[in-house]
């Protein structure tokens, strides 16, 4: 998602300047083209955004009842503070443009956006794919994914204000930064580092937080025993869980689709191809996998495996040929599974798979480029220093952010509250109740009058 800067030597463009004159003046596209770029570029917007809802819904279906409230109420608030963080700083620490320091290690091209009178929404701005502020905002929206996916590996245990202290820090500065490394034109892109939507800069960033996250707080209470055996927590709401699968495989159609920068009817459709064999196969993947695990196939499993096919494609989508999308997403369905039972022996309690999916099969995306890119100046050594970067990058960052919160503030609720449920305690309300009994404890006549019944026939309360 990176634009593109060429660099051409003084002589060259002595030589090129009545040519570059001329091209100055005529547009890169015709405005037909130029309008269809910005729609579709918008409508990917807006499939992004619909990705929060799905992040929402997986993660509330995965755990338990009791604590759904608590659930969706960091997912709502995680597209707040990314939006808002984004708008303030974040947008100019990701694309320091001119603003380099730091050998392009750091950079920063200014607070806020431009004011509606400055900001170029003309043909002119970016070769005439899409105007600046459909840039900001497409943009914006993948800022609070990478906290999205911190989430659901903290489930169930983590402090509602806690939580929100280590989101503000991650999506400001954490992603945005390592995000310039590449898609802001930085060292890692000089270096020739691949990532065209974000298997890395996007998922296995969130996965190492998802990874700090989990191992400093520690299990919930029950998940292992003294012994080393596993209770399995199931999750509350397999339908909600479904949906919000497929809410994610459709917001994919923006977060690839839309990384191609432009209504390229050629590049667009063969990464929506790629992308969508790769969830297919990702799927199957662990269908296969998980027969090695247990007689009896499991939804849950096979729903993060097509989300390990889309994490794993999507560094490479438009790169990997569509047979090849096949190999990447089967692949990265096993190594879900592996990987989930791996955490489970490590007694590393992650409630919905977020390090399993984001991490594990962000990496794999990321060296599936160096295996399978149709360009040869993808290697596999430079996707793997690239790996090692936001490893040490993200995850030391994560880490350092979780344990300065739990010396502080604290990271875990109590273990009173977390028997009880994190919607009672961190937010005094239930996300279903479906009967009269909050009238009931709200006031001492409402059940009377509620169900319509003289005083003579309820019992006193």
């Amino acid at each position: 998602m990176m634009k593109k800067v060429v660099t051409l030597s003084l002589a060259t463009l002595a030589m090129l300047a009545p040519a570059l004159a001329l091209a100055e003046e005529a547009p890169k596209v015709s405005a037909g083209e130029f309008y269809a770029n910005n729609t579709w570029m918008m409508l990917c917007t807006a499939l992004v955004f619909i990705m929060h809802l799905g992040f929402a819904s997986i993660e509330s279906g995965l755990t338990r009842s009791k604590n759904t409230v608590n659930i969706l109420y960091k997912n709502t608030v995680i597209v707040l503070i990314g939006l808002i963080s984004y708008y303030l700083i974040g947008f100019g620490l990701m694309y320091p443009g001119d603003g380099w320091q730091m050998g392009k290690y750091l950079g920063f091209a200014g607070a806020l956006i431009q004011s509606p009178e400055a900001a170029d929404q003309t043909i002119g701005y970016a070769s005439g794919h899409y105007t600046y502020y459909t840039d900001f905002l497409f943009q914006g929206m993948f800022a609070a994914t990478a906290a999205t996916i911190v989430s659901g590996a903290v489930a169930e245990r983590i402090k509602f204000s806690s939580f929100i202290v280590f989101s503000v820090f991650f999506v400001t500065c954490v992603y945005t930064i390592g995000g310039s490394w590449k898609w802001g034109g930085g060292w890692l892109n000089d270096a020739g580092f691949y990532d065209f939507a974000g298997s890395t800069l996007v998922h296995s960033v969130g996965g190492w937080g998802a990874l700090a996250g989990a191992m400093l707080l520690g299990p919930r209470l029950g998940k292992y025993g003294k012994k080393g055996e596993i209770t399995p927590i199931p999750g509350s709401n397999m339908p909600l869980a479904t949906a919000g699968c497929f809410l994610l495989w459709l917001g994919w159609f923006g977060f690839n689709g839309g990384s191609v920068l432009s209504a390229d009817p050629d590049a667009t459709s063969r990464v929506l191809v790629t992308t969508c064999l790769a969830a297919a196969a990702g799927g199957l993947g662990s269908m296969l996998a998980y027969m090695f695990v247990s007689k009896k196939p499991d939804l849950s499993m096979t729903l993060n495996g097509i989300l390990a096919g889309l994490v794993g494609i999507t560094a490479g989508a438009d790169v990997i040929t569509p047979n090849m999308s096949v190999v990447v997403g089967f692949i990265a369905g096993g190594l879900v599974i592996g990987s989930v039972v791996l955490m489970d022996k490590a007694k590393i309690d992650d409630p919905v798979g977020a390090v399993s999916v984001h991490l594990v099969c962000g990496i794999w995306g990321t060296l599936a480029v160096g295996l399978f890119s149709t360009n040869p100046e993808h290697t596999l050594a430079i996707q793997l220093m690239g790996i090692a970067a936001y490893a040490a990058f993200a995850g030391g960052a994560a880490f350092l952010l979780f344990y300065a919160i739990k010396a502080t503030m604290g990271l875990r609720v109590s273990a009173e509250e977390e028997i009880d449920g994190l919607d009672d305690g961190e937010h005094s309300m239930h996300a279903y109740d479906m009967g009269l009994s909050s009238l009931s404890a709200a006031a001492p006549i409402s059940m009377k009058e509620a169900s319509g019944a003289t005083p003579a026939e309820v019992p006193a309360e």
